[in-house]
């Protein structure tokens, strides 16, 4: 939304899919900011789905005022309606539906806590007045009192009532407080559920009192049609009064402290370094570092949303206006920073996708991404980033990498690190005006791997279509970095699912995903699975990785993903650990424990257990 006049963020954890869900693994989304839906369509079946993305965010669905301005979305008239400038409601339905053939989600950008200012009419033939307060299905009780907010979006310090109560940016505040309010916000979101929507964003949550956003879905329902655990996440930026911690039992929160603290590192501002980068966040198991920032389970995070590359308070690939800094523009930065947020185990990724622009306001493109052929415009009017190769082939190595922890972190200069992610990848960035000529620790098999930065596989499996690296038998690694500057993205990322030699790229692990609930936790217990396998802690209490925990409560649900062998028989069971030990009771198999069979090769699964057994 327009950073004069609304607070915009991004999205949050990912829900996991059930067993008999056949989504790609929710490890990375995409916004695909003011795309039509015909054309978000397509670009599922033709592009997002192979490539493996978990999720679509789209923006807001209903109908809202149209200002010729890229925020006129962000300012909605009537939730009852669905026609709105990226398509009508069957279009709307029509994307859904491709979007799940191809294996993709759908997440809904959502605006609920105000209406539009001023008076027109609206994208569906309504009219609206907001001087009187009239707008489809809302009088002028609906509306808390005519203040406005000091300070803008943020608030002015130490009034955390005007933030919540009053008007942002003059924009007539909605009585998220009251019943009606809420049923007609609830009425709005079933009807988003009951087409297929898969999860929501919600827009300037922190405008709102926590406890009307938990009031609202109360009473919804937090299961989609597709069986998952409905993904929901809340734009709140930080300030000095707002306490995010509030705002964890509804949902994820947009870690916008992540987007500020690339910016610093991938610039140098105000000493930041790469190099900090685990004193600054924090590290696996031990999150928030010297910035604040929020567990990673409750974090979506990203390089920069609509907001933030038009407001500098992000790196930015699109933003054109003359004076201002393009991170793409004699920099690789913004590339760099991308497959940083990819190949890094914090919070949820989400790549941003939109347009150029060369004035703050400008609409986006009436022309289509697509040329008559079909064949995507890339770098044109729209810019396709989630399309970039050496971003777009980071979205395997996240979900290659999924739940394993960082080793060996090292770094040559400030801004050159090297990281492994167990024996499943490794990535290098070289963020300097120097080339990096390094050896390099790595707990990758021996082998030669493609280095995704610059391509993949050939169909044969046999050899990489661009530069690749090989690993000793000691795990060592060589490497030639060229310097940031070039036409070459200075990086190397390697994943156990891209090595040479495989037969016709056949893999050697596949995620599965375990997940239970109903555990009935205490204070310093934590949930754990363990199996047969090395990966499952080989039936050590303890040895494997921790669940991590989907929400707040004794009985919420906990999951996590392991890299195992395809088509292999496991046994497993969950247990708890810390103050006290309790292993689930003896299951109705032969063996006594639960058993699956992992997927075969280019599979995913959910082992969803249901509740905890005692």
């Amino acid at each position: 939304m327009k950073k004069t006049l609304l607070a915009a963020g991004l999205l949050g954890a990912c829900a996991l899919a059930p067993a008999h869900a056949a989504f790609n693994p929710a490890d990375t989304s995409v916004q695909m900011f003011r795309w039509k839906w015909n054309d978000i369509a397509k670009e599922c079946a033709n592009w997002l789905g192979p490539q493996g993305f978990g999720a679509v965010q789209v923006s807001p669905p209903q109908a809202s005022a149209s200002l010729g301005a890229w925020w006129d979305v962000y300012q909605p008239v009537n939730f009852a309606s669905l026609k709105s400038n990226m398509g009508t409601e069957a279009e709307f339905q029509s994307m859904i539906s491709a979007c799940h053939t191809a294996k993709v989600r759908v997440y809904a950008d959502v605006v609920v806590n105000h209406l539009a200012a001023g008076s027109g009419t609206a994208t569906d033939g309504s009219t609206w007045n907001s001087s009187t307060l009239a707008y489809p299905f809302f009088s002028s009780s609906d509306f808390h009192p005519a203040c406005d907010i000091a300070g803008g979006d943020y608030g002015s310090p130490g009034n955390r009532y005007n933030v919540m109560f009053c008007r942002l940016s003059g924009l007539p505040d909605l009585k998220t407080d009251g019943a009606y309010v809420q049923g007609q916000v609830q009425t709005y979101l079933t009807k988003l559920i009951n087409m297929g929507v898969d999860g929501v964003r919600f827009d300037a949550a922190k405008h709102m009192q926590p406890s009307d956003l938990q009031a609202i879905m109360g009473g919804v329902t937090h299961t989609t049609k597709a069986g998952e655990a409905l993904w929901i996440t809340q734009e709140v930026i930080p300030d000095s009064n707002v306490v995010r911690s509030d705002y964890y039992s509804v949902g994820t929160l947009n870690e916008f402290q992540y987007t500020f603290a690339l910016k610093a590192m991938f610039r140098n501002e105000n000493g930041a370094s790469l190099s900090q980068v685990r004193a600054i966040m924090g590290t696996p198991g031990n999150w928030g570092g010297t910035w604040g920032f929020v567990p990673s389970e409750k974090a979506t995070v990203f390089v920069n949303n609509w907001d933030t590359e038009r407001n500098g308070s992000s790196l930015v690939a699109s933003n054109y206006v003359s004076g201002t800094t393009n991170d793409t523009q004699g920099t690789k930065r913004y590339d760099l920073a991308n497959i940083f947020m990819l190949a890094w185990p914090y919070g949820s990724a989400q790549l941003h996708s939109g347009f150029r622009f060369t004035n703050y306001d400008q609409a986006p493109p009436s022309a289509s991404p697509f040329d008559a052929s079909g064949n995507p415009l890339i770098n044109q009017q729209w810019d396709f980033i989630h399309r970039w190769g050496d971003i777009s082939n980071m979205v395997a190595f996240r979900a290659a990498t999924s739940g394993q922890g960082v080793d060996y972190f090292t770094n040559g200069t400030a801004n050159q690190i090297a990281f492994g992610r167990g024996a499943k990848g490794f990535v290098a960035i070289n963020n300097e005006y120097a080339a990096w000529n390094a050896s390099l620790q790595t707990l990758l098999p021996a082998g030669t791997y493609c280095n995704v930065v610059h391509g993949q596989l050939n169909a044969a499996g046999t050899g990489c279509t661009s530069d690749s690296v090989t690993v000793g038998g000691n795990g060592v690694i060589s490497v030639s970095i060229p310097a940031n500057g070039g036409a070459t993205v200075p990086a190397v990322a390697l994943h156990i699912n891209q090595k040479v030699g495989g037969g016709g790229g056949t893999c050697t692990t596949v995620p599965v995903t375990f997940r239970v609930a109903n555990a009935n936790t205490v204070v310093g217990q934590n949930v754990y699975v363990v199996g047969n396998r090395a990966e499952l802690g080989n039936w050590t209490p303890g040895a494997s990785d921790q669940l991590n925990i989907e929400g707040s409560g004794a009985n919420v649900p906990w999951s996590r993903t392991f890299q195992l062998p395809p088509s292999t028989a496991i046994q497993y069971k969950f247990m708890k650990y810390g103050v006290s030990t309790v292993w689930e009771s003896n299951q109705s198999t032969a063996s006594g424990n639960r058993e699956a069979t992992t997927p075969a090769c280019g599979g995913s699964v959910t082992l969803d257990a249901g509740s905890f057994q005692f």
